[in-house]
């Protein structure tokens, strides 16, 4: 079994920063993709970022020069400094990893979500 556990979230003042994070524990032989999504009220869920084993990274065009994910495979954790918040932030974030039990054999895994709130 493999567990994610969120942390981070909150209540934040317009242009504050938060930083959330994604503990994966289990059984865990390597991390593959590793990533941040989110979903407003009344909305689909959307990619935020993601970072790849290799340590590529990706952005949607809303969080770009904003918001930083970044990895540490040592702790198989995974992270989204968020600076610059802004209301329309507001969302339910759910981390998303890829966890090989075995050299060959991934499954996608979710956190529970952590609530981010961005509001005066």
């Amino acid at each position: 079994q493999v567990q994610l556990v969120e942390s981070g979230g909150g209540l934040v003042q317009p242009g504050g920063s938060l930083r959330l994070s994604c503990a994966a524990s289990g059984s865990i032989f390597r991390l593959g993709t590793m990533a941040w999504h989110r979903q407003a009220p009344g909305k689909q869920r959307e990619l935020v970022a993601g970072t790849t084993s290799g340590g590529s990274t990706n952005y949607a065009d809303s969080v770009k020069g904003r918001f930083t994910i970044s990895r540490d495979n040592a702790k198989n954790t995974v992270y989204l400094q968020m600076n610059s918040l802004k209301p329309e932030d507001t969302a339910v974030y759910y981390c998303n990893v890829v966890v090989y039990r075995s050299a060959y054999s991934p499954a996608n895994y979710w956190g529970q979500g952590t609530q981010v709130t961005v509001s005066s």
